[in-house]
């Protein structure tokens, strides 16, 4: 059954939202997709601080369409009370303008985020050979991490615990962004975002660094891998 809010740019919607994001990730699934893009293109903004889950959740989206996309396909989601905002939506400027085409011609088009049409699918292919043909082409080889670190207790020193993680170097891993996120009873736990050359990282090495070495063992208790993407 899909998953169903209702006006999510009202104070009841957004706490619905927030209230369903406190132990989830994503909307749906271990991974983004496009129920994600889904929900983000129904909110006319980012959620204020008080809505920590939500606000946290929105970032993240915005931040994967910006930099690398959302391929999954999702459970199925269904969003009432509000019309999509389609101008908040990264995409890339090729589908912008056939978004305003579409949108010239016929209005039950606006929603680019519905249920997959084959239209949807040409311009998805689209967008992909005008990122190869723009020249900023994505690296074979890499793919993208979302891993939860979490620390001993709520006495732990957040900020020096996500600089001993960010202090672990090695060849084929960059660090992208992270987030503090609560988990109860005053503790929270680091979010943070990865990506990695598959042949020069093995993410069980990468954890192995992160519980062992000093003194990165001194604040973290573990480490979770979330998500994981090829890009």
């Amino acid at each position: 059954m899909a998953v169903a809010f209702h006006n999510l740019n009202s104070d009841s919607g957004l706490k619905k939202l927030d209230e369903y994001l406190l132990a989830r990730s994503y909307i749906t699934g271990y991974q983004a997709s496009k129920d994600d893009i889904t929900v983000y293109s129904y909110l006319a903004k980012t959620p204020s601080a008080e809505y920590v889950n939500a606000s946290r959740w929105y970032k993240h989206i915005d931040a994967l369409l910006r930099i690398s996309g959302v391929s999954g396909e999702g459970a199925g989601v269904i969003v009432e009370g509000s019309a999509p905002i389609t101008e908040a939506v990264a995409t890339p400027p090729a589908a912008d303008s056939k978004a305003s085409a579409a949108e010239e011609e016929d209005d039950d088009d606006v929603d680019l985020f519905g249920e997959e049409t084959e239209e949807e699918k040409k311009a998805a292919e689209e967008r992909a050979a005008a990122m190869k043909a723009s020249g900023k082409k994505k690296e074979s080889g890499k793919s993208s991490v979302l891993m939860d670190v979490k620390p001993w207790d709520d006495e732990t020193d957040m900020k020096k615990l996500e600089e001993a993680v960010r202090s672990v170097h090695m060849e084929g891993l960059t660090y992208g962004a992270s987030k503090l996120v609560p988990v109860g009873y005053g503790i929270k736990k680091l979010q943070i975002m990865l990506t990695i050359v598959d042949d020069l990282v093995s993410v069980d090495d990468l954890i192995e660094n992160y519980l062992t070495v000093e003194p990165i063992n001194e604040y973290v208790q573990s480490c979770d891998i979330v998500a994981f993407n090829k890009i």
